[in-house]
């Protein structure tokens, strides 16, 4: 019997050799070739990710890549994150190669948790999906199309003001600023602007959203696992949303052009057919998720900064108060006084070149392709990241130094600054988020002065930037 557990105990042990022999292989292989990058592939499987990930943990995302810039003195380098070999691209050549080669030579790349939490894009893929929301997005999200809503803006944000900030000595900024953007999402992609109804969304979307870049193990209590419960209890909510708006539409409750929803369901394709109800449900969750994560840690930041800058709050203030005083007693905001916000815009893109929302984003490789003197195999996952750019001393002298000038005349050069991308690759939402940005800056400095609660409060990355308190503050209302 003792024989037969050691042979047993021989056999197991032999077959995790093998198995640890043949996925070492596997990765080495994935890293052979001739004139590949310089750079290291790390262990198999785990790579170099908890270097990638923990770095914005950490609060300085921006270190995984230059360091690796500085030690193979390269602005390509390859490395293997989330188990994938990855060439990082770095600086403005590296964002103009790939933005400019989308669908011909790389095509956006998810990880697998994303077809998880969106299990009807799996139908087609995630990409596919990617491409039709782009080709639709650009009648509501181009300025002419957003003028109309820029009051629906303002009259949110004053509701916003006057339910979380006024009669309250101090906040939390980015729950708050979260909630803002989203119940501006819910109002202008859905005609949802119940607050309560706006509630009953938040909290499961806020796991989804967390979730959507987790780990990809599917058990119960893990990330990944509680955003697809999340989804598929808001994909549901939604699907009842729809329902009831595909009958106010034929009964003529409702107009075509009201917004997102209304035109996704009217919407054909090449063979005159609709979208059915599980894809616009999915749809919509991915606006939503692009629509206020982003501008969310840009408006938290914006906050922080001004916080921190009394200078440059008192010119964004001087600004927003010369409008404020223009308007007539209930007037809202309109397309003018937007353009006239010039240096609050040049603020909020000096914030968001210091703390970009995105810090980068994945792509893959169709097909083998030379850049930059250096072999990339088809099938490769290829990174760019702002950071790169945003922190590079030859296109932003003293980068580490905040200075809104850097935005006035034609701004910085092409594809040194990308917190919306670039070229062809340019985000569709820019315009939009440029709107709820500037309104929220109006609404937020006519009201208050404030001081940061925690002067030295670590930022984290986790995929987006945040403080790892919520940036709490001492509201200082002026005086009418």
């Amino acid at each position: 019997m003792d024989h037969f557990y050691l042979s047993l105990l021989l056999l197991f042990v032999s077959f995790i050799t093998l198995f640890l022999f043949y996925i070492t292989y596997k990765h080495i292989a994935h890293f052979t070739g001739a004139n590949l990058p310089p750079g290291k592939t790390g262990l198999p499987f785990i790579g170099e990710t908890l270097e990638f990930l923990s770095s914005g943990w950490k609060g300085h995302p921006e270190k995984f890549i230059f360091d690796r810039i500085a030690r193979y003195s390269s602005e390509v380098f390859k490395t293997s994150i989330l188990a994938e070999p990855t060439a990082v691209l770095c600086g403005a050549a590296g964002n103009k190669f790939l933005f400019s080669n989308e669908n011909k030579l790389v095509t956006a790349w998810w990880p697998d948790s994303i077809n998880k939490v969106f299990p009807s894009s799996t139908q087609t893929s995630s990409k596919e999906e990617a491409k039709k929301m782009r080709k639709m997005l650009p009648n509501f999200m181009k300025p002419e199309a957003l003028q109309r809503y820029i009051g629906i803006m303002d009259h949110i944000a004053q509701r916003h003001f006057a339910m979380g900030w006024e009669g309250r000595d101090e906040i939390i900024v980015f729950p708050l600023a979260k909630r803002y953007t989203f119940w501006l999402a819910c109002r202008l992609f859905m005609s949802i602007e119940d607050p309560d109804h706006v509630a009953k969304f938040a909290d499961p979307f806020n796991v989804l959203a967390s979730g959507m870049f987790s780990v990809p193990i599917d058990l119960p209590g893990m990330p990944l696992n509680r955003a697809k419960h999340a989804s598929n209890f808001i994909r549901k909510e939604l699907r009842a949303i729809i329902k009831q708006r595909k009958i106010d539409l034929a009964e003529g409750k409702a107009s075509a052009t009201q917004d997102i929803l209304s035109h996704m369901l009217l919407a054909t394709d090449e063979e005159g057919k609709h979208m059915n109800e599980l894809n616009i449900a999915d749809k919509i969750l991915g606006l939503l998720v692009g629509g206020h994560d982003t501008a969310s840690a840009a408006c938290t930041f914006i906050v922080k900064y001004l916080a921190e800058l009394p200078d440059v709050y008192d010119g964004v203030y001087s600004e927003q108060m010369e409008i404020a005083k223009s308007k007539a007693p209930g007037e809202l905001l309109n397309w003018d006084d937007i353009q006239k916000m010039r240096y609050s815009w040049n603020v909020a893109c000096e914030v968001m070149r210091l703390a970009p929302p995105l810090q980068g984003a994945f792509r893959e490789a169709l097909n083998d392709f030379v850049f930059n003197g250096f072999s990339i195999p088809k099938g490769w996952k290829l990174y760019w990241s702002a950071h790169s750019a945003h922190r590079n001393p030859e296109y932003f002298p003293e980068p580490e130094k905040f200075d809104p000038s850097r935005f006035d005349g034609k701004g910085p050069a092409p594809y040194t600054y990308v917190p919306f991308g670039g070229g062809p690759r340019m985000c569709p939402g820019k315009e939009y988020a440029r709107l709820e940005i500037l309104v929220f800056m109006h609404n937020l400095v006519k009201r208050f002065k404030w001081e940061k609660l925690l002067a030295d409060e670590k930022i984290i990355v986790d995929p987006m930037p945040m403080p790892a308190k919520g940036l709490p503050v001492r509201l200082h209302p002026h005086k009418a």
